[in-house]
Parts: C-alpha cells; structure tokens; sequence
C-alpha cells in the first residue's frame, strides 16, 4: 500500500522535510530488526484533529524497548506533544501515525547495547488497512501454516520489527492463495491472532478472544473493544480458542490500530455470512467514539489543538 507524501517527519527532536528523514545503510536495526514501534489513528472530529488513545500507545511503546532493553532518550510526555507537533506541521485533519524508536549507526554485532538509540515519528493520510469493501461486508481469511511466536522464543508482547517477518511470511501465503488477511496458530495450536490484528468471534451470543498468553499482542484496540462490549453488557470471555472453534462461529472480527474493526465473513473456505449484530454494533460504537460523537469516551480522544 503506498505512502503518501507529507511535509514533515519528526526526527530526534526537530522537524525535517520528508525526502531528507533518512538514516545510514549500516544503522543497526535495518541488520537485525531491533526497532520497536507504534501504529495509531488520528481521526477527524466536531472539535479538531484527535489522536486514539495516543498516551496508552506510546506507554506500550516504552514497555516493547523495555523488553528489548533499549532506553528511549525522551519521556513520554515529549513523545506525546512530538506526536502532536507533526500533525500540526503538516496540517493533517486525521491521518496514521508510526512512532519507531531503533538502534542507529555506530556499531554492527548481536550484541546492541552500545547503539546509539533514535527516535522518529512519521504521519501520512492512510485508509482503512483491510479496505473500506471489507469494514462493510467482512473479509475472507485463512489460517496460515506458519505459526506465531513463542513467548520464550520473540516475545509477542513487544511490537518489536524484526519479530514481524512471522506475520510476512503468513500475509503472503494467504494473500498469494486469494484470501485478504491471514489467522496464526501458536505452537500448541491455539488460535493467537492476525498477521497484524487481533481476532474476536461470538459463539452462543458470547463474544470470546484468544488471552494474550496464547501469543496475541495485547491490542489497543483490542482492549477498547472489550471495555466497549462490557458498557454494553455484552457477554465477553478470554479463552483458548481452536480451528474449530472459528469454523463454527456465529461472528468473527478483526481488530488493530490499522484496520480497525473488521467482519470476517469466511474462514479456510466456511462461511460465516453477514457481519452479525453483536459485531455491527461494536463496530458502529467504535466509529462514534473515535469520531468524538460519545462523550462518555471523550478521555480516550487526545485533541492535537
């Protein structure tokens, strides 16, 4: 999906134009994925541009270098107000935001500890991640024969770069075989998540999620839909979750940052049908809140002014 160009990228602290945010061929995360980064949403609202839930992101952020045992060079009250800053510079009314703190140009090796550690953040005008067809009618997914992560081999938990060749490599089976989005395995065979999104099904009019044990990350949006579901007195449970248990759901959903909320309609050739109304609802809830139409949300909007 290409980029559209902006003006202005944040770099360690100053605004620089677009074509001249680069950085060296030998900068040490391009060798060994050791970045950690951030995917969020700004949307448009009555009351100005407003980030989702852009604190909470950039906490998980520091929690992914933590892991990684990078230490960012900035608080996070900088990164919040740095966010802000470009999407004012580059007079953005809603847009995708990648925060991305990696190991930079200095030293070469396994061992990362001596990297200098750098900071950007990049906005761009993005649409829905998964196609405004599937946010309407669902997409078809598949479950991919690669399987994710272990906690004690990646750490899930970290939105680490490197760790996402998992999810590559399952995009491109399932998209090469016709389908629009891949669902991982863990290794017991658990169901864990999409190649970029979290997954939800209802069964028996109860709205169930794979624990972030299983392997999935713990979503932003993903846990924005749970406290939605729970205002709402939506039956909910984290459970295990298995290939047939998909198979046999009444509804399904994708969540992330990037896609947002999305009706799987099929699943390794079974068809679920219709996005259901336990997932119309939620869906419909969640593009009023980030849209700035629920006041009782209103601590989850973070106005850029």
């Amino acid at each position: 999906m290409p980029i559209p160009e902006v003006e202005k990228i944040w770099m360690d602290g100053e605004l620089v134009d677009w074509p001249d945010a680069k950085i060296h061929v030998l900068t040490h995360t391009l060798h060994y994925g050791s970045g950690v980064f951030e995917g969020i949403r700004a949307y448009e609202t009555s009351k100005g541009c407003a980030v989702f839930r852009l604190t909470d992101h950039i906490k998980r952020l520091y929690q992914s270098a933590f892991i990684y045992r990078k230490e960012i060079p900035y608080t996070l009250e900088q990164l919040v107000e740095a966010t802000k800053l470009v999407i004012r510079a580059n007079g953005l009314k809603s847009c995708y935001i990648r925060p991305i703190v990696f190991r930079g140009y200095g030293e070469m090796g396994l061992n990362p500890l001596d990297a200098p550690v750098n900071v950007a953040i990049a906005v761009w005008p993005w649409g829905t991640y998964l196609g405004e067809e599937g946010i309407k009618h669902g997409v078809r997914a598949k479950i991919s024969s690669f399987r994710r992560n272990d906690s004690n081999v990646i750490p899930p938990a970290a939105k680490a770069c490197g760790q996402y060749l998992n999810s590559i490599l399952a995009k491109i089976e399932v998209v090469d075989a016709g389908y629009d989005e891949a669902i991982l395995l863990n290794s017991q065979g658990f169901v864990s998540d999409g190649s970029g999104e979290n997954i939800f099904i209802v069964k028996k009019g109860i709205l169930l999620t794979p624990p972030t044990s299983s392997g999935a990350l713990e979503g932003i949006t993903r846990d924005s839909i749970i406290r939605i579901a729970e205002d709402m007195e939506i039956p909910f449970k984290e459970r295990d979750l298995v290939r047939s248990d998909l198979y046999l759901a009444e509804e399904a959903f994708f969540t992330g940052t990037a896609a947002e909320v999305v009706p799987i309609r099929e699943i390794d050739n079974r068809v679920i049908g219709d996005p259901g109304p336990i997932t119309r609802r939620l869906q419909e809830k969640f593009f009023q809140i980030v849209r700035g139409e629920d006041n009782k949300y209103s601590r989850w909007l973070e106005y850029v002014g």
